[in-house]
């Protein structure tokens, strides 16, 4: 007995795959620039097998794509668009820690602990102990206040703002990062500026003291008492980290209209 043979078009197979390919494209994109999963730590085929796991899991919800031909432009310049807003979306969520780590190395410069640096494998970059510590406390205030839940959403959102192969590059535009850049020094600045004038306060009376009595080793008890009202300076304003945490989400989720 002889059994049809099964055919299908090109048309069919790319309605079949273009409701998950293209959110796909996207969320790998968002995957490899946006904190936690971007790590170097992170094995490429978990990025991949958890980027393919949510574009499964996004698909209903998403509204229907376009059905492009894969021998045509349009299709090569619509993968290209898709990993670029997935790669926009993710930096812009990377503003969140990059603020605060930035502060931390505000802090540990005026402490005199920017010395102590290392070299950090999960980012492949040189960083201070403090800026570290800040991190850190940043990425349990992250998943702590649901951010990867709302970089989810932002990925949802972003189909029905930006969609698939529109023809433009609107998005990126649309996104501003070049304006988000100028929030890693608002915020960075902003949160170290109370331990800066700590810090700064106990140098002038350092200062003070060094005139009155000259005979005092200055250098001998000002990197302790540095070091000292630092620390202390850390764990007080450490508390008070979630709010500007969360206003930097919120930027993000206003960016995208969630």
């Amino acid at each position: 007995m002889d059994f049809p043979a099964l055919t299908f078009t090109e048309a069919q197979l790319m309605g079949w795959l273009a409701p998950i390919f293209w959110p796909f494209l996207r969320i790998l994109g968002v995957f490899s620039a946006a904190p936690l999963l971007s790590a170097r730590s992170v094995p490429v085929r978990t990025r991949i097998g958890v980027a393919f796991v949510m574009a499964v899991c996004l698909q209903p919800a998403l509204p229907a794509p376009i059905t492009l031909s894969l021998n045509s432009p349009q299709a090569l310049g619509a993968v290209v668009q898709q990993l670029a807003i997935g790669l926009a979306i993710g930096l812009a969520a990377r503003i969140v820690f990059a603020a605060i780590e930035m502060a931390g190395e505000i802090v540990g410069l005026q402490m005199g602990l920017n010395f102590a640096g290392f070299f950090d494998p999960g980012t492949g970059s040189q960083t201070s102990t403090v800026g570290r510590f800040y991190g850190n406390a940043t990425m349990l205030l992250f998943i702590v206040m649901n951010g990867h839940l709302l970089l989810l959403q932002a990925v949802a959102a972003s189909f029905t703002t930006f969609p698939v192969g529109d023809g433009s590059w609107a998005a990126l535009r649309a996104l501003r990062l070049h304006e988000l850049g100028a929030l890693v020094f608002t915020y960075g600045l902003g949160i170290a500026l109370p331990l800066i004038a700590l810090l700064l306060f106990v140098n002038v009376v350092m200062g003070i003291i060094s005139r009155i009595a000259p005979q005092m080793n200055v250098f001998a008890i000002g990197f302790p008492l540095t070091l000292s009202v630092g620390l202390i300076g850390i764990a007080v304003m450490l508390p008070m980290l979630d709010e500007p945490v969360q206003r930097l989400m919120q930027r993000l989720a206003d960016l995208y209209g969630i």
